[in-house]
């Protein structure tokens, strides 16, 4: 039993590691057994296209089809760029916004092409979550919209072009970030809503998304008092077993997200969330960017020990196991094509203007307002300058309007914010220039919330280098990027 224990609890892990290349202790993780690992581009591990398909190409040496897995959404959230180059694909908030399925679906089919071609087996896309609070601070633009039956179509679409490009997608994040104010990497986010409004609203994607074959769903660590109050739904049997796995009928693989996050393993500490995990109903343990081969020997000792005390059937682990193993769909035949123009036609179509548009006399200054992002999205590029003649990054402050109003004196002003409605600076400022410049136009490269009356107002529903491309082109901005 110990050697059947020891792999059957390897098979369950995803940790990080650091570096553009495998080190030995990994490999000789994978030779005993492990499941696969998860690339972070905060890690180092993404250094350009033919890095990452050597890095790939050496695990598959080890074990014969590791899993291997990545956060690349399109949109803001990006990581085969190594946080260094925006996306040319837009997110789903720009998806959802062109509301053409098909469109969607030829989108995350040429992403899932660029995934395939580096190795990627397993991609932690689509965010099918229901993003009805304004104020979150982790969905906004990663989702297709507020609307549950929107959501759904895209989901569908979604899944659907990824695994036509023989990569693995994965619905998030059950039962449903959407509707929080808080982050589940900072603390246990409360989902308000009683089980009606969850199945109405929430589970109306992952339905779509299961219906579409989807061969994986990422849990949330979320309080849902409708199904387990106080307990996080990736602990929580009532929500991976008893809905996601019974009453949706999800028979492929369930993954944690990230278990370094308060949200998860706060309170209790990493090894013991992957026991509770493995007992709700999970298979495949995400560990997170930091947890290496201390953290990884930790959980293998945590998930033997409670096999061996009777708190996890072996049997659990093995069930789990044989899911995994049938995790990949088959590559296509012929391959699948990358297909960037996808994306420009995408951020080009969600477009949409408040206002009338006229030309710049002169060349326009551009004005790029500073927003922090979130622990998901990373230090990702964004904004026009790219795109710009001349343009100045500033912090958002009103004592800066003066400034700015004099050196956009006699020519077009253009004014960049990124989620307005979260960010005070941004308003205060753009409100200062605006007071002076009527004229100016607000460029939105987050959620279009907060729109000033009578402003000239563009939504680009994201801040990819697809929005910024096709917002550029709209306003004859005339630098290339």
């Amino acid at each position: 039993m110990s050697d059947e224990l020891s792999r059957l609890a390897r098979a369950a892990l995803l940790p990080g590691f650091a570096g553009a290349t495998a080190p030995r202790w990994l490999l000789d993780e994978l030779e005993r057994g492990l499941g696969g690992v998860t690339l972070f581009a905060i890690n180092g591990n993404v250094r350009g296209t033919d890095e990452l398909a050597a890095l790939t190409a050496a695990m598959r040496t080890a074990a014969n089809a590791p899993i291997v897995t990545i956060d690349e959404e399109g949109g803001d959230v990006t990581r085969l760029g190594g946080h260094v180059v925006a996306s040319p694909y837009p997110g789903n908030a720009a998806l959802g916004a062109a509301d053409d399925p098909e469109l969607t679906r030829r989108v995350y089919r040429s992403l899932g092409a660029e995934l395939a071609q580096v190795g990627v087996t397993l991609n932690f896309a689509p965010s099918v979550d229901v993003n009805t609070a304004d104020d979150n601070p982790v969905i906004g633009t990663r989702a297709f919209g507020s609307d549950p039956e929107l959501v759904a179509r895209h989901a569908a679409a979604a899944v659907t072009g990824t695994q036509e490009a023989g990569v693995a997608a994965c619905a998030k994040h059950f039962p449903g970030h959407g509707a929080t104010v808080q982050d589940s990497h900072l603390a246990v986010p409360l989902v308000d809503a009683d089980a009606g409004l969850l199945d109405r609203r929430e589970l109306v994607p992952f339905r779509a998304a299961i219906a579409a074959g989807v061969r994986a769903v990422m849990t949330a660590h979320l309080n849902v008092p409708a199904y387990a109050p106080g307990v996080p739904a990736t602990l929580a049997p009532e929500v991976i077993t008893g809905l996601l796995r019974e009453r949706l009928g999800h028979q492929g693989v369930i993954v944690t997200d990230a278990l370094d996050m308060d949200g998860a393993s706060g309170a209790i500490g990493i090894p013991e969330a992957a026991v509770r995990a493995l007992i709700a109903g999970v298979d495949l343990l995400c560990l997170g960017p930091r947890e290496h081969e201390e953290s990884l020997l930790a959980v293998v000792a945590a998930i033997e020990a409670a096999v061996r005390a009777g708190r996890l059937p072996l049997e659990r682990l093995a069930d789990a196991a044989a899911r995994t193993a049938k995790l990949v769909p088959a590559p296509p035949a012929f391959g699948t094509a990358v297909d960037r123009d996808a994306g420009l036609d995408g951020a080009r179509r969600a477009l949409r203007v408040t206002g009338e548009l006229a030309g710049f006399s002169g060349t326009p200054l551009v004005v790029e307002l500073a927003a922090s992002g979130n622990i998901a999205v990373g230090p990702t590029p964004w904004g026009l300058a790219p795109y710009a003649a001349e343009a100045v990054r500033a912090e958002g402050a009103a004592r800066e309007a003066p400034g700015l109003l004099d050196r956009a004196s006699g020519r077009g002003l253009v004014i960049v914010l990124r989620d307005a409605h979260r960010h005070e600076g941004q308003r205060t400022l753009a409100t200062a220039l605006l007071a002076e410049r009527p004229d100016a136009v607000l460029v939105e490269m987050g959620l279009p919330v907060w729109r000033p009356e009578g402003a000239v107002h563009v939504a680009t529903f994201g801040a990819t280098d697809a929005n910024a491309r096709a917002t550029a082109e709209l306003l004859g901005l005339t630098a290339t990027g």
